[in-house]
């Protein structure tokens, strides 16, 4: 609120009036509002000259999925993760030739860059070829850390080689000792540079031996002969296979055999004694979190339950990343005991064991506040609009076991457009039309058995236990129309505009006012002090 001063800047004197409060009050307030506007868009194109610059995907499984990376004034930079959506993914997987988009990561999920951070605020429409001609804020401004590193994974970033085959020499059992891998029909050893437990987890997930105990270094079993196979090992810890992991070209290190990596597992087989399950959800990666004490089956209290903690129970049932970890029983309440509650992971651990407990049955919840989890497993339904005006509209198509299907239009409502939306990268969901306002496709057979909430982020999350193909009563296809962010920024732009105006006029109007004023102000003073003079000349 603007606070009226005794005497203006134009040499006048005395109190504003109320007007002249509240036009300055509006005048300010609505440029205040257009410069907002107008700096929340200072967006531009890259290369408005080329629409490219070289991309990359860093530490990942594959050059399909990592961090993203970009290539500007011959230094490498990361994207920082503010506005970074599905539809950026798009464009990004379409730039590489990747595929299409499975997921968009935040928050440095891929590990931290370095260097400079080239772009922040990105808004891809979705059509673009390439990231670079997209909306953006100018190259190098940014308010991040490279804690936000933004990150993408591509349909072929899924695909992995047939695994490199492993073993463990020279230790007590088969599940300790030096680490090697089978390369060309040749045994070699892996140097310890970089090497940590979350490569050591990686060996053990892969042999079968349980949780990782250690990660020994300098040929702690010995200095092994022959190839030095990999250096530079780099694991997050969630892979499945050492050979996932990002590592230098095979055969290429700076190493002697004295470096020789070895491991140390906690040699219990974890399939044969499971002790975290998911009940209720459509398949066994998705579901209520339980786990087996004293002879039982219990659930897991939601208090402090969060991403970190789902990505050690996806890790430790073999079912890929965690997409999210919703509570509040949203895969209803269990009947068994509450065994645990403000369970805190780091997010590296390999079982939930590993992580910072309560006393078995220490809790103060009741089931309707059970944890759960959705993790990617082998089907992380990826989902597309066909036949439709732009990305954002059209008949809603899922990826479901390799093959494309339609969505049964039966239980579709804005609920579940209101989901693809959210996963599309697009804005609000505006209607769920069904029929024949779009295309309906050549293939009869539709994904039947989806139903949402509304809160989800991921279609994956509304799946059924029974969910999957069929011939749809109905035989019509769903379809989705969302509000794609260009109108946004288009409606913000007529705003802005129209703000710019309604403050410009009220300046002027301020300005013509205080002229005027100042004016006849300054006439009266004149006056008074004629008549003063007129008096006093009398009086002499």
């Amino acid at each position: 609120m603007i606070t009226c001063p005794r005497s203006s800047g134009m040499g006048c004197s005395g109190h504003f009036l109320p007007l002249q409060c509240t036009l300055a009050s509006h005048a300010l307030s609505g440029l205040l509002i257009y410069l907002a506007c107008l700096i929340g868009s200072d967006s531009h194109h890259l290369d408005p000259s080329t629409g490219s610059a070289e991309l990359r995907l860093v530490n990942g499984l594959n050059r399909c999925s990592g961090r993203v990376e970009i290539l500007y004034d011959h230094q490498w930079g990361t994207v920082c993760d503010d506005d970074w959506s599905f539809t950026n993914a798009k464009v990004v997987c379409r730039q590489l030739g990747c595929g299409e988009a499975v997921s968009a990561y935040s928050s440095a999920h891929f590990g931290q860059g370095s260097g400079p951070i080239w772009l922040d605020n990105v808004q891809c429409i979705g059509t673009e070829t390439a990231l670079s001609q997209c909306q953006a804020r100018p190259l190098g401004f940014s308010n991040c850390d490279h804690g936000e590193d933004a990150g993408v994974v591509c349909a072929e970033g899924i695909i992995t080689e047939t695994p490199a085959q492993l073993r463990l020499v020279n230790g007590p059992s088969q599940c300790s000792g030096r680490v090697e891998v089978l390369h060309d029909h040749h045994w070699g050893t892996v140097c310890d540079d970089d090497w940590s437990l979350s490569e050591a987890m990686v060996v053990c997930r892969q042999l079968g031996c349980g949780a990782a105990v250690s990660a020994p270094g300098s040929a702690h079993f010995g200095q092994g002969s022959g190839h030095i196979w990999l250096d530079n090992v780099n694991c997050t810890g969630a892979e499945t296979v050492l050979s996932e992991c990002p590592s230098r070209p095979w055969g290429s290190n700076d190493c002697s055999h004295r470096e020789d990596a070895g491991v140390v597992c906690s040699d219990t087989k974890t399939s044969e004694h499971r002790l975290v399950r998911l009940m209720n959800g459509s398949n066994n990666c998705i579901g209520r979190v339980e786990v087996f004490h004293d002879q039982k089956w219990g659930t897991v209290c939601d208090d402090t339950w969060d991403l970190q903690d789902a990505a050690v129970v996806c890790r430790e049932l073999g079912c890929g990343m965690a997409m999210s970890a919703p509570g509040s029983a949203h895969f209803g309440q269990g009947s068994d005991p509450i065994w645990q509650d403000n369970v805190h992971c780091i997010g590296t651990e390999s079982t939930l064991e590993e992580c910072t407990l309560n006393n078995w049955g220490e809790h103060n919840c009741g089931h309707s506040e059970d944890a759960g989890v959705v993790c990617t497993g082998t089907n992380p339904l990826q989902l597309r609009v066909q036949d439709g005006p732009g990305p954002c509209a059209g008949r809603v198509e899922v990826l479901y076991n390799a093959t494309w299907y339609g969505v049964c239009d039966s239980s579709w409502t804005m609920l579940e457009a209101k989901v693809v939306c959210k996963q599309l990268g697009c804005g609000p969901a505006e209607s769920a039309p069904i029929g024949a306002q779009f295309s309906q496709g050549h293939d009869l057979t539709l994904l039947e058995g989806l139903n949402c909430r509304g809160t989800e982020s991921l279609l994956l999350e509304c799946q059924q236990r029974n969910t999957g193909p069929g011939l749809c009563r109905h035989g019509m296809a769903a379809g989705v129309v969302c509000t794609e962010m260009k109108d946004i920024m288009h409606s913000c732009s007529v705003l802005s505009g129209l703000l710019g105006v309604v403050a410009m006029l009220c300046g002027i109007l301020l300005v013509m006012y205080l002229g005027v004023r100042c004016r006849r102000q300054a006439g009266r003073i004149l006056d008074k002090s004629h008549v003063r003079k007129m008096e006093n000349a009398g009086m002499s």
